[in-house]
């Protein structure tokens, strides 16, 4: 039994390295796995009645693989205090109101952050310009009444694209 068992890890561990993989290192360690096995024999005599419980150490060379894939190095680029300011900015203005892509660049180049980092900060905060012309259309609508061809109207006005204008007013008019 003890030899199946041995037999048994032995190919696990066999099977679990791939030999053909050359960017692959390994560092072998040794791991002790303790079994227990019970030895069971018919009973001679009295004091042959007790089980006999045998503890055998077994090492196991287990390979353990080192990763291949590698740390992306940093950027070579580093950002500029301006950019970093105008990403700061751009994010302030989305939590507090909506923008088109256009209108935020807008925005930030009249709060004196020149046209490079606006649009900078603008490609950083990932903004979905489609839930921005949602929210716009809905902000309108809280204070003023727009027929749904005004709204887009509205919405083109301040920097949408007609598709990001019609979904805006689709989702304000449900």
């Amino acid at each position: 039994m003890l030899f199946g068992l041995i037999a048994f890890i032995v190919l696990i561990v066999a099977f679990s390295v791939d030999s053909d993989d050359t960017n692959m290192t390994a560092d072998v360690d040794k791991s002790v796995v303790e079994t227990e096995s019970e030895t069971k024999s018919e009973p001679t005599s009295e004091t042959d009645k007790k089980e006999a419980v045998v503890e055998d150490k077994v090492e196991v060379a287990v390979a353990t693989p080192e990763p291949t894939v590698k740390p992306t190095p940093e950027p070579t680029v580093k950002e500029t205090a301006s950019q970093r300011n105008a990403v700061r900015t751009a994010k302030n203005y989305l939590e507090y109101t909506a923008f088109s892509r256009k209108g935020l660049i807008e925005q930030l180049v009249f709060e004196g952050y020149d046209n490079t980092d606006a649009e900078y900060a603008v490609d950083r905060v990932n903004a979905d310009w489609n839930e921005q012309a949602a929210q716009k259309a809905k902000n309108y609508l809280e204070y003023s009444s727009f027929s749904e061809q005004g709204l887009i109207e509205q919405l083109e006005f301040e920097g949408f694209t007609n598709a990001q204008a019609k979904h805006g007013v689709s989702i304000a008019y449900e």
